[in-house]
């Protein structure tokens, strides 16, 4: 407890405007939270397994899962009969295939995407250049954003901006569908002041207010 208080401290120095409930006495009423997104930063050791196994068992609403906890599900199979319906699996194209077995293209991974998004019930967000959004066997591509987005933590603010929008009422397949959109644009609005090379995962934040306002103005 005492290593996670530092690590809120740091949190609250950088973001004051973060929450955080830390677990004094191991448990937390997952309950009364009205979205859960699960994996950034998460590890893949016992006690993140342990902790995945929890959230999956406990929680009855859509989850969002992306990095390592889809890492452990897919060496922790028997977990996927758990996996909430129309949770929302964010995976990139390796660990797309780690979780549903190797593909040799990305024809072959658009195709297991609505198949896997059928058998589960679940929205999958298999990212690339033109991400694509699988629900119920049907698949839906992504036009915003740019390669500046491959880097460390932007997938991570993807998985934020999901998991917020199905806390603010969205499905979990809108949240999906409008949360790729958004984070792209704000990718693609940040070039204003950025290059491809240096954008980074704070631009993309610093321009998702300006990605919603853009939709605003441009709404027929």
């Amino acid at each position: 407890i005492n290593i996670a208080k530092k690590f809120a401290d740091i949190i609250h120095t950088t973001n004051p405007e973060a929450m955080v409930m830390l677990r004094e006495d191991g448990l937390i009423n997952l309950q009364q939270f009205s979205a859960i997104g699960i994996g950034c930063g998460l590890g893949t050791q016992t006690t993140s397994e342990q902790l995945l196994e929890e959230v999956i068992a406990t929680y009855n609403q859509p989850i969002v899962f992306d990095a390592d906890a889809l890492n452990i599900l897919s060496v922790r199979r028997e977990l996927w009969k758990q996996i909430p319906l129309k949770s929302v699996l964010t995976p990139h194209p390796k660990e797309f295939d780690r979780l549903f077995g190797n593909c040799e293209n990305d024809f072959e991974r658009i195709q297991k995407a609505l198949q896997y998004s059928i058998e589960l019930g679940v929205v999958i967000v298999l990212k690339s250049h033109y991400t694509l959004i699988a629900y119920k066997g049907k698949g839906y591509f992504n036009t915003t954003g740019n390669v500046g987005l491959a880097k460390g933590g932007s997938v991570d603010v993807l998985t934020g901006i999901i998991t917020s929008l199905i806390a603010q009422g969205y499905t979990s397949f809108k949240a999906a569908v409008v949360g790729v959109y958004l984070h792209g644009l704000a990718a693609d609005l940040a070039l204003e002041n950025q290059s491809i090379e240096s954008l980074l995962a704070r631009d993309v934040i610093n321009y998702i207010g300006r990605a919603y306002n853009y939709i605003k103005e441009n709404e027929e």
